[in-house]
């Protein structure tokens, strides 16, 4: 069955249009709700959102949609995804959900599935309530319908989960952070949880509107937290995304660290402790070659996979790693979370930052990038997760091979197609990537 709904990571699109409307929003909620009420208990489902106009209307849909077919509902509001992951299990809920379209502008948004366990759905299951989204589906009985509360506490457990990644003896004293929250999910926990730990904190996007979510701020636009690392004489930056589940940092010079150099970092970290699992990290095909070949002078390996934290987080499952993530910021610690989480992640790098007594810029650069370049090519057409994507991938995968590029494929989140090479030789790759896209512009029409 060809999907026509789900993507790479849930449901996402402009709202209002195709997929991303109230009336979809709930009958998703119908259709998994149905799909997770297994059992004789009282079922339950967890919701959290990040913090864009439109999650008002989408909560509101999914509420009616789980609690018609006899699921009760409890609402986190603005949380970062993987709250939602980790309350999904501390509830004994059966389903979890997060509305959010991650670092997507103010007017996408998405829904993003989680199981009993806290993991994303399998495929097996989106596929199932793929199904029924075209189906009438059977409504509970009138004293059957679920009930639907908020609770007021979601923030301070989060934030205590997070803590507890960190040895008690762990302590932020003497630090200044800067934190750029992107107006997201975060706005409220991550500058909390830094202070709570000792560190004297910075915080901008923590300011959000419902349209100013990563708006020229957070992981995706690093130039606020850059200036504001700089001004402020902060001795680190963080930046996450829209959800919170992807972490760039900035040293205290006003340099970029991209996932690769925090997959790095934490990795050898993990390593020199004994406490790296599956002999390496995993990572995807856009990864750099540097840190591939600075990971085997450390007599580890990296396992690389198709783009997507879904498929990195299966493949660490299946080889018992519990480190993996994509250069992006998307930061899996299984030891930790069961999805990408960008505080724990920071709190990683600010701990090693702490105990190494270095600055940020001699601690995190770990290795010299290969040259690599990511250009993307938008088309109009179908939205992300339509049936022309997998006839877009296929022309896309055919032209890698005739062009011999590293990676070219369609995105599964936005109207892209994402072209991208590396090599030792700069002015080749980029030669390359400008043939390329050419031809992909032409292949995608």
């Amino acid at each position: 069955m060809s999907r026509q709904f789900f993507g790479t990571d849930g449901i996402r699109g402009r709202t209002n249009h195709g997929a991303m409307t109230a009336a979809i929003a709930m009958k998703v909620g119908q259709a998994a709700g149905t799909r997770f009420l297994r059992g004789t208990h009282r079922h339950r489902v967890v919701i959290g959102k990040d913090t864009r106009l439109s999650g008002y209307m989408l909560e509101n849909a999914m509420v009616a949609g789980f609690t018609s077919v006899g699921m009760d509902v409890v609402l986190l509001g603005p949380m970062p995804t993987p709250a939602v992951a980790l309350l999904t299990r501390e509830l004994r809920a059966d389903v979890g959900v997060m509305i959010s379209a991650s670092h997507n502008p103010y007017e996408d948004n998405g829904i993003k599935l989680f199981g009993p366990d806290g993991f994303k759905l399998s495929d097996e299951d989106e596929l199932a309530i793929e199904a029924m989204l075209g189906q009438e589906i059977p409504l509970a009985a009138s004293e059957d319908i679920g009930r639907a509360r908020r609770i007021d506490d979601a923030r301070g457990r989060y934030i205590h989960a997070v803590k507890r990644s960190l040895p008690e003896a762990v302590r932020l004293d003497g630090l200044k952070i800067a934190v750029d929250c992107a107006n997201g999910a975060a706005y409220q926990v991550a500058p909390s949880a830094f202070w709570e730990l000792g560190a004297e904190v910075v915080a901008v996007g923590v300011t959000p509107n419902g349209r100013n979510i990563n708006a020229k701020c957070g992981s995706t636009h690093v130039e606020l937290l850059q200036e504001t690392v700089v001004s402020s004489g902060a001795d680190i930056g963080i930046a996450l995304d829209g959800d919170a589940d992807r972490l760039i940092v900035v040293d205290e010079k006003g340099k970029t660290v991209d996932g690769d150099q925090i997959m790095a970092l934490i990795g050898t970290q993990l390593a020199a402790r004994g406490a790296l699992r599956g002999g390496g990290v995993v990572a995807t095909v856009m990864s750099n070659l540097g840190l591939e070949r600075y990971l085997q002078g450390q007599g580890l390996t990296l396992e690389r996979t198709k783009v997507g934290d879904r498929h990195v987080l299966e493949r660490m499952r299946a080889g018992g790693f519990n480190l993996g993530g994509e250069q992006s910021g998307h930061m899996i610690l299984l030891d930790h979370a069961t999805t990408g989480d960008g505080t724990v992640a920071a709190l990683q790098v600010l701990a090693a930052l702490v105990q190494s007594g270095k600055r940020a810029s001699e601690l995190l650069h770990l290795f010299d990038p290969v040259p690599q370049l990511l250009r993307n090519v938008r088309f109009s057409g179908a939205a992300a997760g339509s049936r022309q994507r997998e006839e877009r991938d296929r022309r896309c995968r055919s032209l890698a091979q005739r062009q011999r590029a590293l990676v070219i494929r369609a995105s599964g989140t936005e109207p892209l197609i994402r072209v991208m090479a590396e090599g030792d030789d700069a002015g080749q790759v980029e030669a390359a990537v400008a043939a390329i896209c050419a031809a992909v512009e032409k292949a995608a029409a």
